[in-house]
């Protein structure tokens, strides 16, 4: 347990933060006042591992006013770091100031730097400390649980501070692909972004309310996104996270897919209109809606680039587009309405195989493109089991699917098994599963993580699993089937994709 003196330097150190906040409110930057914008190097004995500065500006205008804030259940963390004996000491205030005056904000700021490892918030005691210690944190702070979870808005933005600006400058420095598995999180507005290099949460963009599906640009430099709260197809800048467009869509959009060329974006739409919306990426219009057999649950883009699949619920079919006339060519029908798929490609680089999931099946369907029918149907191991009950979700039972890059394994979900399972391709031999998180609640019996999505790093050696019952990412090695790491994201993550830049 930390000493009491490290615990004090701490709750200062937030302390300092909350004060600045409230002199941000009250003495905004102007051009009279040019050292509100400066950008304070780090001392040369400080982590410069992510960033070479932390900003005075951003820790001033968003990171103190948390420290000044009541908090439901705790005192402001000025009370405490305001003493003189603390590690992390915060500038006492002026009888009657709500602010601090610029030369104490600059005191205020250089205490602090000792707290943080400029570009990893969780060795720096400051995000640590007074985290609850089932979210990553310290075993106690003497200032309480200030953060239940690394979800907490307040927490993030002061993540958000400490990572810098820098985040993805040191994924470029490294060799190769820069990679991010990018998660939406369908009950909040957020979208977390994972560095798979420390499986961590790099960047957070804030702003679209019931996130969906996401798709890149190929050059890596736009999101777009499916807002199903408005009802438009986000367009977002990457770094920044900004919203750049919104595009009406025709009706309730559930996932996208983008063409492999990069010009249009395919969005399918859950409410009844059975369709799926065309978007033009160089003019940012919806072109085109594609009737389909029925509302669309998933649509995907063929591993060739010419088809797009899309899966019904109601209906119970999967219609196959052919994306050179927008129209569809040929669907398969099942006796269960069609939840994710994963695509096979044979040695020619065309589709061979498409794995169906299914509602109330704990297993998939698989589709022999060729012969455009479905050719087996193959039930997931009976063991493990014993979840899903109390989750809710027997009805269904798998979801989230998908093939490893390399190829060689297929990966598929259970909530029954609260595991993902492990086959080999092409001939489907189940090799073993992975166990997946359980969520302990207070005299209740522990329920599943409820999997929803499946991702992959582009080297196939891990695969990611969006735990939405434990407001988690689970990190599977592919090879030991152990899971190495888990990473707390928001509100009930489902869809998964992962970003490769070049």
């Amino acid at each position: 347990m930390p000493s009491a003196g490290r615990g004090a330097r701490s709750l200062l150190f937030f302390v300092a933060v909350c004060s600045m906040g409230i002199r941000a409110c009250g003495q905004s930057a102007s051009p009279g006042n040019p050292a509100a914008k400066t950008h304070w190097a780090m001392p040369a004995t400080a982590s410069t591992s992510t960033t070479d500065a932390l900003d005075f500006e951003f820790f001033e205008t968003k990171v103190e006013p948390i420290f000044l804030k009541e908090r439901a259940g705790h005192a402001p963390c000025y009370g405490c770091h305001v003493l003189v004996n603390r590690g992390f000491h915060l500038e006492t205030l002026s009888p009657g100031s709500k602010a601090w005056t610029e030369e104490q904000s600059r005191l205020n700021f250089e205490n602090i730097l000792d707290q943080v490892t400029a570009g990893d918030p969780l060795s720096s005691r400051l995000l640590k400390h007074p985290l609850a210690p089932e979210a990553g944190g310290d075993p106690f702070h003497s200032g309480g649980r200030q953060f239940d979870s690394q979800n907490d808005s307040d927490w993030q933005v002061i993540a958000e501070w400490v990572r810098g600006s820098g985040w993805e400058t040191a994924s470029a420095s490294s060799p190769g692909a820069i990679v991010f598995v990018y998660v939406t999180n369908s009950a909040s507005d957020t979208i977390d972004v994972i560095d798979p290099r420390t499986n961590q949460v790099v960047q957070v963009i804030h702003g679209i309310a019931l996130p969906h599906g996401i798709a890149f640009s190929p050059d890596g430099v736009r999101l777009y996104i499916s807002n199903e709260s408005e009802s438009v197809l986000d367009i977002v800048d990457r770094k920044s996270g900004d919203i750049l467009d919104k595009v009406p869509l025709s009706g309730r959009p559930n996932n996208i897919a983008i063409t492999k060329d990069g010009s249009r974006v395919l969005v399918g739409i859950r409410s009844a209109a059975s369709v799926v919306d065309v978007i033009d990426t160089a003019s940012k219009k919806r072109t085109k809606s594609i009737p389909v057999n029925g509302s669309v649950h998933n649509v995907f883009v063929t591993p060739d680039g010419k088809y797009a699949v899309s899966g019904s619920i109601e209906n119970k079919a999967a219609t196959v587009i052919d994306l050179e006339t927008e129209k569809p060519s040929w669907e398969v029908k099942f006796d269960r309405p069609v939840r994710p798929m994963a695509f096979e490609t044979a040695a020619d680089g065309t589709t061979r195989r498409i794995f169906v999931q299914l509602s109330g099946f704990n297993g998939f369907a698989v589709v022999d493109f060729a012969k455009r029918a479905e050719v087996a149907r193959i039930k997931l191991p009976d063991e493990p089991a014993g979840f899903g009950l109390a989750e809710g979700r027997r009805g269904t039972p798998s979801h989230g699917i998908g093939v490893a890059p390399d190829g060689k394994s297929l990966w598929v979900n259970s909530t029954i098994a609260n595991a993902v399972f492990k086959y080999s391709l092409p001939d489907l031999k189940v090799i073993g599963h992975a166990k997946l998180p359980e969520v302990h609640g207070f005299g209740r019996r522990p329920v599943g993580a409820v999997p929803e999505w499946i991702a992959f790093t582009p080297d196939s050696k891990f695969v990611y699993i969006s735990d939405s019952g434990a407001r988690l990412v689970s990190v599977i090695d592919i090879m030991t089937l152990k899971e190495v790491a888990t990473v707390p994201v928001g509100e009930v993550p489902k869809r998964m994709s992962t970003l490769v830049l070049r």
